[in-house]
Formats: structure tokens, C-alpha cells, sequence
């Protein structure tokens, strides 16, 4: 077997960082004993959840993370400098990171945790967090976001309204159809390159269901009409937020509107995920109303299917009655609590398919 160089060795660990949809749209080249580069491209072209590229972009940022993190195990520090490219093509990125030798540096604790971190869409756990839990959690996001947590029975009942009724603009509209198309894997616990439907958190009978309408846009708008949505919705949003410890709403202090001020943002995320990982919680990450919001403040068309417009545009108003904060900006929503570790979850591509020559 080939001996992995100290960077194979940092990127085999890093390779298990969140990518939306399970999609990897990143690739890594070794350009030299210390330099690495990453070319990554975000998906907005063909993911309607992807406005703009900020999605991508946090995903960027938490890979970033990671590769710090995981450098540190071998006393390396990192410096990561983005190349400037022309506007047009912002979709794709180029990031150059450098690693340093640094004398003392302490590994840093949330290594062992990259590959234990993993998304949770089952019921959790109802207890609620700790003091103590909570300070270590805003601490590990850093002084440039709040973390805000909505943990009362109320909240979370609101929390479940606001995710039961966005799930309808998730199922209905066939721009999103097309993703789940591509994402979901079928038959399977594990998956290294989409969404094991055992993660998904509906029941066999809804699944196979599922499986079977979405072979086609026509025959799940079909299903849609005659059936209507409220049985996946009801098991895979509904319920889960009720069985949660919290949900909580990531908040920068200033809002985000570049690039890097998204990938930055990705970074707390990563933080955030390992921080709960390590205290034995799960989570999983809530970003549709954040993402449907942005459509209709920008007065943005999402789908050909008119109606479902004035459905976000009345989503948007909910959400914002819920989350909304003077001065903090929400980035990044989702659940979290304790509970047993999912049995299936998407895995990675092994690391020679994520590498450049």
C-alpha cells in the first residue's frame, strides 16, 4: 500500500468535512511539500438550494476548517489565501493553502471528531441543554456570531410549523424534484458520494412510496395532488423538531456579503458541528427557510410554479417572526440534541477520486 504524504494524510481526514447534498464539488492538488490547492465550485447552476453559491460557500469554509484542524495533528499550522478571479466566474474558486511548521502548536481536541460528525434526521432526545453545554457552544463559533437558541415547548412547536410548511415548497416544486433526483441513493444504509434514503427519516412504507413517485415529475405530481405531502412531511420535518433538545440560528454580527465573509462563516459552522460532536449531540442543519427567505427579499423567481412564490413569501414572514434579531444576521439554522448515532449516513469518496493530478 502507498504511503500517504503528511498532506494525503491531512486531506484523508479532512475529505469527512459537510457537503451539501453529499455533492464533494471540490478537488485537491498537491503543489507542493507544503502547498496545497483547492478548486472548488458551487453548485447554484443546478441546486435551487444554492442561491448564489453561499451554500457552497459555507461548505467551503468548513472544509477549510477541517484541513486547519486536521493539519494540526502533524504541528502544522495553515495559511489559506483565496485567488482573485474574475467576477463573472465566482462560481468557481480557487483557494491556496499553505502549511507552517509551528513549534508547540497543541493538537487541536476536535480532531478526533471529524469523522464521528454526522447528520442526525431521526427524533432526538428532548432534554435540554446545559449551561454548560450552551457556553461552550457559543464560545466555539467565535466573537464574530451569536448563537440563538429556541429550546421551550413553544419555540420548538413554532420551529415545527415553520419546517412542516417550508417541507411543501420542498416537495412540490420540480426544481427541487431534479436534486433529490440526483441526491438521494436508494437501498442503501451507506453512501460515499450521495444521501442514503435510510437517513432520511421516513418510514419503509413512505419510502418506498417515495421511491416509486419520484421515477418521474409527473408521476410525483401526480402523487402530490391525489395523496398530498403531509405523511414525509409530518415524519421527516414535523416530529423532529419537536423531538430535539433546541433549535438554534447562527447569527453573524455583520452581514454577510462576500465570498469570503461566507466561507468565514463556514469555518464557525465546522467549529460549532465538531464542538457538539465532542459533547455527544447531533445535529442536522435546517437551511431551506434561510435560503426561500432570501428568494423573496430579493424578489428572486425560484420556480415556474407560480403559487409556491406567495407560499415562500408568507414562510419568509414566519421565519423572520421567529429567528429575526436586531442587529445579527442569521447565516446557518438546524437542530441539535442527544440521542443514539444515526445507523446509515452519506460517507466520502475515497481520497485518490477527490485529487487532481
Amino acid at each position: 500500500m502507498k504511503q500517504l504524504s503528511i498532506i494525503e494524510q491531512i486531506l484523508d481526514l479532512a475529505r469527512w468535512a459537510p457537503s451539501g447534498d453529499n455533492v464533494q464539488s471540490h478537488r485537491f492538488q498537491i503543489a507542493g511539500p507544503r502547498h496545497l490547492v483547492i478548486h472548488a465550485r458551487d453548485t447554484r447552476a443546478d441546486c435551487v438550494y444554492d442561491l448564489d453559491g453561499h451554500a457552497s460557500q459555507i461548505g467551503f469554509g468548513a472544509l477549510l476548517e477541517t484541513i486547519a484542524i486536521a493539519a494540526t495533528g502533524h504541528g502544522l499550522g495553515t495559511r489559506v489565501e483565496r485567488r482573485q478571479r474574475p467576477a463573472a466566474d465566482d462560481a468557481y474558486l480557487i483557494f491556496d493553502v499553505y502549511f507552517e511548521a509551528q513549534a508547540g502548536l497543541a493538537v487541536d481536541p476536535l480532531i478526533k471528531h471529524i469523522t464521528a460528525r454526522a447528520v442526525q434526521r431521526r427524533p432526538m432526545k428532548t432534554r435540554r441543554l446545559t449551561a454548560h453545554e450552551k457556553t461552550v457552544l457559543e464560545a466555539s463559533v467565535g466573537p464574530a456570531y451569536a448563537l440563538r437558541w429556541l429550546e421551550t415547548g413553544s419555540d420548538k412547536l413554532r420551529a415545527a410549523k415553520l419546517m412542516y410548511r417550508n417541507a411543501k415548497l420542498r416537495l412540490t416544486m420540480p426544481e427541487a424534484y431534479e436534486v433529490h433526483r440526483r441526491i438521494i441513493h436508494w437501498g442503501v444504509a451507506r453512501s460515499p458520494d450521495r444521501v442514503p434514503d435510510r437517513s432520511l427519516g421516513a418510514d419503509p412504507v413512505t419510502m418506498r412510496l417515495m421511491k416509486w413517485a419520484m421515477a418521474s415529475w409527473s408521476r410525483l405530481s401526480a402523487v402530490n395532488t391525489l395523496m398530498g405531502t403531509w405523511a414525509p412531511r409530518l415524519q421527516m420535518d414535523f416530529v423532529p423538531s419537536l423531538m430535539c433538545a433546541a433549535h438554534f440560528v447562527l447569527q453573524a454580527r455583520q452581514q454577510p456579503r462576500t465570498i469570503d465573509e461566507f466561507v468565514a462563516a463556514g469555518r464557525a459552522v465546522q467549529r460549532f458541528w465538531l464542538t457538539l460532536t465532542a459533547l455527544g449531540l447531533f445535529m442536522q442543519p435546517e437551511m431551506t427557510p434561510l435560503i426561500f427567505a432570501r428568494y423573496v427579499d430579493q424578489g428572486r423567481q425560484f420556480s415556474k410554479i407560480g403559487n409556491l412564490h406567495a407560499l415562500a413569501a408568507t414562510l419568509r414572514e414566519r421565519c423572520a417572526a421567529i429567528i429575526s434579531a436586531p442587529g445579527l444576521y442569521p447565516v446557518y439554522m438546524g437542530r441539535l440534541g442527544e440521542g443514539p448515532a444515526p445507523s446509515s449516513r452519506a460517507e466520502r469518496k475515497p481520497l485518490d477520486q477527490l485529487m487532481l493530478p
